[in-house]
């Protein structure tokens, strides 16, 4: 096999307050990508479709830098080609950077014969999502590379747990279309948090963790709780907390910002609650005059999937 084309999904990290090391992956959204053998040496960049201003660099271009990583690491007798068809905006907050990273050295794995596992392949991929948000982390790549939910324990040595999904959990997203950069979102967070809201947002993480394992909704529903980070980061996006308000009107267990945002997620019982919180999403946003885009989708248990 000497070509793969992939799907690399679109995820969502932080999952309200699991800052930094929880996240789970999406399946009704995703860059389209594909990756090529070649004879000459070397990674290179040869087409990018979706209209977003990338560089063909491959030092420069996130899916380039976490290829260069692995490619220098096994030092392959072969180069390789890739191919982005970017259909996750950058800046949207739903990991467009995480799923160029996972895509290139998860089509390079499988070219060369699967010669790495996927916490080996995410630590390369670490290296071109740090490109994009000036630091390192895998919060939205564990899910895109593995599936699911993933708790990432930690960085070094880089530790990957996968947490289980229940069977009726849905997603709603919305993307405001305006851009809220990783690096300045984090810039705004606070250097020090106080002990009790440090409390507070353990117990909410632990709970949500064991509601996960145990599929209990209502458990679910009380532990989507952020005290330390969205009171900050939710001033970057506007008209936040009204949508917040009408989403659980209308049966969302729980919202939150994804990643840095500006995106919007929410997770709801089955299908037609999740579909009822993107009416109430976009009621909201249509009398705002931001345009945007909203996405439902079932939990991707699969992550990064091959398309032929």
């Amino acid at each position: 096999m000497n070509e793969i084309k992939l799907f690399s999904p679109a995820t969502v990290a932080n999952v309200a307050c699991g800052f930094d090391v929880l996240g789970f992956c999406l399946d009704s959204v995703g860059d389209e990508m594909v990756i090529r053998k070649t004879d000459k040496k070397g990674i290179f960049i040869t087409k990018i479709d979706g209209g977003f201003n990338l560089p063909f660099e491959a030092e420069l271009n996130v899916a380039g830098v976490s290829a260069l990583a692995m490619y220098n690491a096994l030092k392959p007798n072969c180069g390789f080609e890739i191919e982005i068809n970017k259909k996750i905006k950058p800046g949207s907050g739903i990991g467009s950077s995480a799923a160029s990273a996972v895509g290139s050295v998860f089509g390079m794995n499988e070219l060369l014969g699967k010669p790495c596992n996927k916490t080996q392949l995410t630590e390369f991929a670490i290296k071109g999502e740090a490109l994009a948000s000036k630091c390192e982390h895998a919060d939205n790549l564990a899910p895109a590379m593995f599936g699911g939910f993933t708790l990432v324990k930690s960085l070094s040595p880089l530790e990957i747990l996968q947490i289980p999904t229940p069977n009726d959990l849905y997603a709603t997203i919305i993307h405001p279309q305006i851009e809220v950069k990783t690096s300045e979102a984090r810039a705004i967070l606070p250097k020090d948090v106080a002990l009790s809201k440090a409390v507070t947002q353990w117990a909410n993480f632990g709970s949500l963790i064991h509601a996960l394992h145990t599929s209990d909704f209502e458990l679910i529903q009380r532990s989507l709780n952020d005290v330390i980070v969205e009171p900050y980061r939710s001033q970057l996006i506007p008209h936040y907390n009204e949508v917040k308000k009408e989403i659980l009107k209308v049966g969302a267990l729980g919202a939150g910002i994804s990643g840095s945002g500006p995106s919007i997620f929410s997770l709801s019982k089955g299908l037609e609650n999740a579909k009822n919180v993107a009416n109430a999403m976009k009621n909201t946003y249509s009398k705002t005059g931001i345009d945007f885009d909203i996405h439902v989708s079932k939990i991707n248990i699969q992550g990064i999937k091959i398309l032929n």
